[in-house]
């Protein structure tokens, strides 16, 4: 099948210019990226035929010669075929996007220019309570990990003034390209590693690495307001990168215990307390304790009943990085008192017996027992 014209690929005129190309290529391939369109081979063809088009025009020498000799200066022998090099002058896919879209992705690939990757990150647990959770702490850890060597400063090499240098054989990149025509194969780089970066006079300590295994301690400041399984990162407290390189970081898992009075919903603090017959018929107070270790005084309503809520504003949880507070709910559970003495129970008979449980004194008992009625008779 015959080739289209690579200006008509890139849909631009014969004497567009190399910025003209440039804005052409960059909306088209963004267009037909794979990416964006999972599974459609005609859009990866197009995405294919788009970068060996520009490929070819974005560099003066090989659009001169496709201008005169057309597909041709590429086949067999051409004047524009391709060779065999490294990754410092190889061209091709990579260099493309490199070029075309790296002002876009942060400039340039991970690792590339000379500098080695950072040091890798750390993991690491803390259980606390949940008055710690309230009012925030600072938590001491021992975390195994790879600090900087101090026989070379962290330069892995023998000669500290010196340290590691630029890769050589692949210019810092980190890896080398191989490429025939517009075929291109791309494969860590041998010498270095993949780092981009080679150490002359290896330290003898490191073994060139520019850091060693050590436990280490620091302390972490856990904020008042922190929620059971949030994860912390703290920047810079992972390992020491290789030969100076800047340190990884450190993930914090957080969890909050469970407490054996206080409930936590977010911001909000929920208390069970339990009443006693008579304060929950006959009215009252109650001392109740707050989670920041006071204790407020709550009035109980004759009356109450199983259930009842009572909000306290303000006397709740901490809300992570505010000075607010949540709310504090006071849920009563009323209970009924057991191993009555006789005299306990001669008082109940008479109160039973004087009607005490009526419509009046318990609408909710005589409600729900009227409904049952009105069920088995087919009223509802």
């Amino acid at each position: 099948m015959a080739k289209q014209d690579y200006y008509a690929t890139l849909e631009v005129a014969r004497d567009a210019s190399a910025d003209d190309l440039k804005k052409a290529y960059r909306k088209l391939a963004m267009k037909y990226h794979p990416d964006r369109n999972p599974g459609d081979k005609s859009a990866e063809g197009r995405f294919k035929d788009l970068n060996e088009a520009y490929d070819v025009l974005k560099d003066d020498q090989k659009r001169a010669a496709y201008d005169r000799y057309g597909h041709a200066a590429f086949e067999g022998g051409g004047p524009g075929a391709g060779g065999f090099e490294y990754a410092a002058g190889a061209g091709g896919l990579g260099d493309i996007f490199d070029q075309v879209f790296g002002d876009m992705m942060g400039g340039g690939r991970r690792g590339g220019g000379g500098r080695p990757r950072a040091g890798a990150d750390v993991r690491a647990q803390v259980e606390i309570s949940l008055t710690d959770a309230f009012s925030g702490i600072k938590v001491p850890l021992r975390v195994p990990s790879r600090v900087t060597c101090e026989a070379c400063t962290g330069t892995g090499s023998e000669d500290k003034s010196r340290g590691a240098e630029t890769c050589p054989t692949c210019h810092g990149a980190g890896k080398v390209r191989a490429q025939q025509g517009f075929f291109l194969v791309e494969r860590g780089c041998p010498t270095c590693g993949g780092s981009g970066r080679v150490v002359r006079n290896p330290c003898k300590v490191c073994r060139g690495a520019g850091t060693v295994e050590r436990e280490r301690s620091i302390s972490v400041d856990i904020p008042a307001g922190i929620e059971d399984g949030t994860r912390l990162r703290v920047q810079g407290e992972g390992e020491a990168g290789p030969q100076g390189s800047p340190n990884g970081d450190l993930y914090l898992h957080v969890g909050v215990k469970p407490h054996e009075i206080f409930q936590r919903d977010g911001a909000t603090v929920v208390v069970r307390v339990p009443l006693g017959m008579t304060t929950a018929a006959l009215g009252g107070h109650v001392e109740v304790p707050v989670v920041d270790g006071t204790r407020t005084k709550l009035t109980v309503p004759a009356g109450s009943q199983s259930g009842d809520q009572h909000r306290l504003r303000g006397k709740g949880f901490s809300v992570l990085r505010s000075a607010a507070r949540g709310d504090m709910y006071v849920v009563f559970a009323v209970e009924t008192p057991r191993h009555l003495s006789k005299r306990q129970r001669e008082l109940l008979e008479e109160f039973q017996a004087e009607g005490a449980e009526n419509d009046k004194s318990h609408p909710e008992t005589e409600g729900f027992f009227g409904r049952v009625r009105d069920f088995f008779e087919g009223k509802s």
